[in-house]
């Protein structure tokens, strides 16, 4: 008789059926449980106790997977996600942890055969953001530990609430498939439900004198205002942020366990940067007599979920952003208190873009926050020692670069601080005074940071070198250029499709067809091959020829070359303008409809 731990257990070796008419998934771990049934005409799904026989007409494709995602209904068909791939990449205090490699959405679309002609050319337009979701990077599950909480909220739980299924234990914020999972959880499929965070898991060990000490860092991403750069920003009604990302710093030595939690997060209220072909948009403040309540929303949930909070806002003082930061400045002033701090650091005024050792000017002033709230601590029998009382938010505008060196700074400062609390460090003695460590540490949070930016961003985060090796270095300078180039054309001509396909996955957006709906249009001509590398190759010719005619100009033709010049440019322009309209494929169809809440 299965007892009810077993009944919760996760399948860990699936087997995946392709038959004509119906996906077969049946557990291939031993357990002999029942399988999985789902028919490719309505999605509809029942358990049965074997794999139905195939015959010549009914020929099945067999293959091996490592999980279910979901289900994803669109107008009239349904679509399975599954992972085809996955590699293993640490362990998360005691227990296996993978990394997706490769999701497959396998359609379950044949009542799409009785739909309207119109319907059709719906559901293949949206279904082409799927082969866009099949991209998402930074996926990791595990199939015996819930990774959407915190090593602290995790000891905290109680015997009834471990005993659940996964993916009841887990935090609905980091769930990155929370959405897809909600016809599996309809049908009561707990043993087949794979939680899956989005964000980042490295580790590494490295020994001192003669203790292992075994060092991880995992990022998980909030799904609330999940996006990208330029297309998600600032907070919606409800103070959830773009970019918001917990970090959990944890080190394991001797039976002990610490662990320290940060966050980051963008400005928390509503603002935005309308693309619109410039290399760095204008800000937009929305709504501004709402931005108090907006962040009086967002700071209650964090007090609410991590106790004292101190805000550090890395923004640059003028300019621009310096409309931004007056504002979250004069927010702030109606919030803070005993448990809410607001304190700006002008990253670039103060550090430049080589100086970040001038960080230990930020340190000095939050360090009284950090030892008075401490971290996390288990000792050797499990017990627990110190909590975690507060957390640190950090943002500048992307939540990115600034922000992770930031970031890193502290949680060195702080593991120095556990460390020497175990008894591992001497007074004196920090990261810097064991040179594997040492490299070790920052390579850690480099990768960190790259994953959660290549996540945001579409490019690996600036400002990495020095994380890496501790200072500028002239590849690094080169590199974060390249990196900007990228930016600007993934921003203007990839990341609205992108965006489509989050909102998509996440729920943001439920598609429906309205009484109103409009044809899509019929693309033609120029608009047919309007796409990023058509782009991409027009705009470098068109600033190609107009710097050759101004080079060959004489002082008796200057006109004539710059009117020539002129036309090059604004032929570069509109044709970027012509991709740009049709960055996004929901810009040519009715609004989708909003979900719950």
């Amino acid at each position: 008789m299965e007892t009810a731990d077993s009944r919760n257990k996760l399948h860990s070796h699936l087997r995946l059926w392709e038959f004509p008419d119906q996906y077969i998934i049946e557990p291939a771990d031993g357990s002999g449980a029942s399988c999985l049934d789902i028919s490719r005409v309505d999605a509809s799904m029942k358990l049965i106790d074997h794999v139905p026989e195939s015959n010549s007409v009914r020929v099945p494709k067999i293959r091996s997977i490592f999980g279910v995602v979901g289900m994803l209904k669109l107008l009239a068909g349904s679509y399975l996600v599954v992972v085809t791939e996955s590699e293993r990449v640490g362990s998360f205090l005691g227990h296996p942890i993978f990394k997706i490699t490769t999701l497959k959405v396998l359609p379950c679309d044949h009542s799409l055969q009785n739909s309207p002609e119109e319907q059709k050319k719906m559901e293949t337009e949206f279904s082409k953001l799927l082969s866009v979701a099949e991209k998402t990077t930074g996926l990791y599950f595990s199939y015996e530990v819930n990774l959407t909480l915190s090593s602290q909220r995790l000891h905290d739980l109680g015997d009834e609430s471990k005993s659940l299924p996964l993916w009841r234990q887990a935090e609905p914020r980091f769930l990155w498939n929370n959405y897809m999972l909600e016809v599996l959880i309809d049908n009561k499929l707990d043993q087949f439900l794979l939680p899956v965070i989005q964000g980042s898991f490295n580790s590494f060990e490295t020994a001192i004198g003669r203790d292992i000490v075994d060092i991880t860092l995992i990022a998980r991403r909030c799904t609330r205002r999940n996006g990208t750069r330029m297309w998600r920003r600032g907070a919606d009604l409800d103070g959830y942020v773009a970019n918001f990302v917990e970090t959990e710093q944890i080190v394991q030595m001797n039976g002990y366990s610490s662990s320290f939690v940060q966050v980051r997060g963008s400005i928390p209220f509503m603002w935005e940067q309308v693309v619109d072909l410039t290399y760095k948009p204008k800000f937009e403040i929305v709504q501004p007599e709402e931005a108090t309540r907006i962040a009086e929303r967002h700071f209650l949930d964090l007090r609410k979920k991590y106790g004292s909070v101190l805000a550090v806002d890395l923004v640059n003082k003028h300019g621009g952003e310096g409309r931004l930061s007056e504002k979250y400045a004069t927010v702030m002033q109606h919030i803070t208190g005993d448990d809410i701090r607001y304190l700006h650091f002008d990253f670039h005024q103060i550090c430049g873009h080589i100086h970040f050792e001038r960080l230990s000017i930020l340190y000095e002033q939050i360090e009284g926050f950090l030892e008075k709230n401490g971290y996390f601590l288990l000792n050797e029998k499990g017990e627990k020692m110190k909590d975690q009382l507060g957390v640190v938010r950090s943002n500048c505008i992307d939540c990115l670069d600034r922000t992770n060196v930031t970031q890193s700074m502290i949680g060195r400062k702080m593991l120095e601080l556990q460390l020497k609390r175990i008894g591992v460090f001497g007074a004196e003695e920090t990261i810097s005074s064991h040179p594997n460590f040492d490299e070790h540490y920052k390579i850690l949070w480099a990768n960190h940071g790259d994953e959660i930016s290549i996540q945001y961003s579409g490019t690996p985060a600036l400002k990495g070198d020095f994380v890496r090796y501790g200072h500028r270095t002239a590849h690094g300078v080169l590199k974060d250029g390249w990196s900007s180039l990228r930016r600007y054309y993934l921003n203007n001509f990839a990341d609205g499709t992108k965006q489509d396909a989050i909102d998509l996955l996440q729920g943001h957006y439920i598609v429906a067809v309205s009484r109103d709906m409009a044809p899509v249009p019929q693309k033609g001509g120029l608009e047919a091959v309007a796409n990023f590398p058509v782009a991409l190759f027009v705009v470098l010719m068109s600033f190609w020829f107009a710097t050759m005619s101004l080079k060959q100009a004489g002082s008796d033709y200057k006109h004539k070359h710059l009117f020539f010049s002129l036309l090059w440019t604004g032929i570069c322009v509109g044709m970027a303008a012509l991709v740009r309209a049709n960055g996004r494929i929901f810009c040519n169809r009715p609004r989708l409809h909003k979900p719950r809440g």
